[in-house]
């Protein structure tokens, strides 16, 4: 039992409070950063939903992916870069619980996506014969419900017996978010009780997804060595290497950030920012720029806005080029 049993009604991050020659900087950085991560999620949904191509389980299944991590970064950047200008980093014990329940809930929203995706990869692969039948659209939605319901299922439980307690001071929440192992600390009662349990839930959480996705690319795996021709095993691994690498990422991240000992609020804060931050940034990169679909699609959406011109009267320079029944326009850059 602690001995201070004063009642909190809000929480102080510390956060980067810790860097205080370095606010400015890690805001325009982290901004920066933002608004690329926004720019490139919202590019993989607005091409998956108006290029008909895209329209197949594996481009559906990562659109949910980016909306879910668009919805994840808003959950707790904002806040984060408010914080870094100015000196008053509170929040209500109201506020923390709803941060916590929206970053928990989708976190594990895309750590069962990411799943499902590769679900989607063993299907196609392993069945491709049966892929069709067994990966329809209806099914297709089914699966990314799932994936929210589970998230924040788990999230609505583990937040739940957090703040069932009540919290005592000091109000310092080392970190730059209500993250759960920060805010459990300050519990008055059952807070050692409560981090294990929680503890517990998360790392079986992430082990159990992430051995889910293993074990689907041990039968990826044995199926692509057995194709005769090298051309199709290039194929088949150009299919999943994008998958497989943010895969790679966003666990990697997520069990330094859950897995990790304990560690000083310097630590929490640097150990966090990869997989709230840099996971979220570096996943529409992987999905696009390795992706020829998405580069058809972005050239092709280009094109439609006038980006890429054509029309029926050539002005060119030094004469026409005619392809076809179709003449196009070759102008000089100025």
């Amino acid at each position: 039992m602690r001995v201070n049993q004063t009642l909190l009604e809000e929480f102080v991050f510390v956060g980067f409070s810790v860097y205080p020659d370095w606010q400015v900087v890690l805001f325009v950085f982290f901004f920066f950063l933002y608004l690329l991560t926004l720019s490139g999620n919202l590019a993989i949904m607005a091409l998956t939903l108006v290029d008909q191509a895209l329209h197949t389980p594996m481009y559906l299944f990562l659109s949910a992916l980016s909306f879910s991590e668009t919805c994840y970064t808003l959950a707790i950047v904002p806040k984060m870069l408010v914080d870094l200008l100015t000196k008053s980093r509170t929040i209500s014990i109201l506020g923390c619980g709803l941060q916590m329940f929206f970053f928990h809930g989708l976190g594990g929203t895309n750590c069962i996506i990411l799943t499902v995706m590769g679900y989607d990869r063993f299907l196609a692969i392993c069945n491709p014969l049966r892929y069709p039948v067994l990966m329809t659209s209806t099914i297709c939605g089914y699966l990314v419900a799932l994936a929210w319901t589970g998230g924040f299922f788990v999230s609505l439980v583990q937040t739940t017996l957090i703040f069932s307690d009540s919290f005592c001071g000091p109000k310092l929440i080392k970190h730059f978010l209500c993250h759960m192992r920060a805010v459990v600390k300050l519990s008055c009662l059952n807070g050692a009780v409560i981090e294990v349990i929680v503890t517990v839930i998360s790392v079986w959480g992430l082990l159990g997804t992430f051995l889910f996705i293993f074990l689907t690319y041990v039968f990826i795996l044995s199926t692509v060595f057995k194709i005769p021709s090298a051309e199709g095993k290039k194929k088949a691994f150009s299919t999943c290497a994008s998958h497989l690498t943010v895969v790679i990422i966003h666990f990697g991240f997520a069990s330094i950030v859950y897995l990790k000992p304990e560690t000083t609020e310097r630590d929490d804060t640097l150990m966090a920012i990869p997989y709230t931050l840099i996971t979220p940034f570096l996943s529409p990169l992987i999905f696009t720029l390795r992706n020829k679909d998405m580069k058809n699609a972005l050239i092709k959406m280009l094109s439609n806005k006038g980006v890429l011109t054509k029309s029926s009267c050539v002005i060119t320079i030094g004469g026409q080029h005619q392809e076809g029944s179709k003449v196009f326009t070759l102008k000089p850059v100025v």
